[in-house]
């Protein structure tokens, strides 16, 4: 059965306004010629819309239901006409990017404002999220690249992953906590500390607990985790609580307050690079920007 969708945007106005008249007000039309749309909706579906509440009429289950799709419609709509005033403005193009917060910083920032610079006429979105959040982005189409560590790229999901550096993970700590004395760090020393770590199921926190029992490291004293990464490199500033960052795309926050010690392990090894479905149409934007970004590094 096809319905007509203009006039199921209308229903999902009138459940929206509550009442017929504000409804048509709202839409540009006369209460009597929306009445006879709805009634045209019923007669179609051999179904009521409404019930009848003293003067009223109130949308039934079906009415909410088929306003829920009719609200689809307005928004489809709605992006479709921002779309075309972009283009009718000269916009060309489209970028959506989608990374973890700590890469979506200061790390990307000066590739993205050189990028916009340079493609004025480019639309540019990004969005950031954790591992799973980012991999639902790209299998809904709602990015078309993300920046992240390879192990966010299974190539048995369709995923294609090209590197872009090595993004190692370290421990961080504030400058002039006690371990930054030592000429060498040992796996005790790390158990013996208070650690804040990253949200249960990010891929930093499983990465950081694999490389220290690796280590030899039986248990972490944690005091504090967060999603947070503004609140992590806050909270380590001023305690002497550490935690670990991945190196590169953190750099740039160091300033004189924290630094990276001198202990590494091979399971601290995160390529980081775009991640896009293998099959995905070819979108010039994200080749331009990831030679911008490649630039830069």
């Amino acid at each position: 059965m096809k319905l007509d969708p203009k006039h199921l945007a209308q229903l999902s106005v009138i459940v929206e306004a509550g009442s017929f008249q504000t409804a048509a007000d709202r839409i540009g039309l006369t209460q009597p010629a929306l009445s006879r749309n709805m009634k045209a909706l019923e007669a179609r579906l051999g179904a009521t819309l409404f019930n009848r509440d003293g003067r009223k009429s109130v949308p039934n289950a079906l009415g909410l239901r088929l306003a829920r799709n009719g609200q689809a419609i307005r928004l489809a709509e709605e992006q479709a006409s921002i779309l075309a005033d972009q283009s009718s403005q000269g916009a060309v193009g489209e970028l959506r990017i989608g990374a973890p917060p700590i890469v979506a910083g200061r790390f990307l920032s000066t590739a993205l404002a050189g990028f916009i610079r340079e493609n004025p006429n480019c639309v540019v979105e990004m969005r950031t999220g954790l591992v799973h959040e980012l991999r639902s982005m790209l299998e809904r189409g709602q990015v078309d690249v993300v920046l992240g560590p390879q192990s966010l790229a299974d190539p048995s999901d369709g995923l294609d992953f090209e590197p872009l550096i090595d993004d190692r993970v370290g421990i961080l700590c504030r400058t002039g906590h006690p371990l930054t004395t030592r000429k060498q760090i040992m796996p005790s020393d790390l158990e013996a500390q208070v650690w804040l770590v990253h949200s249960r199921g990010s891929l930093l926190r499983q990465q950081t607990e694999a490389a220290m029992t690796a280590s030899g490291i039986k248990s972490m004293h944690i005091v504090c985790e967060t999603d947070s990464i503004r609140s992590v490199l806050e909270i380590v500033g001023e305690t002497d609580l550490i935690t670990t960052m991945p190196r590169a795309t953190t750099g740039s926050y160091l300033e004189d307050r924290l630094v990276f010690l001198d202990f590494d392990h091979p399971q601290f090894h995160r390529p980081l690079g775009a991640i896009r479905p293998t099959k995905s149409p070819a979108n010039p934007m994200v080749n331009r920007f990831l030679s911008t970004l490649s630039q830069d590094l």
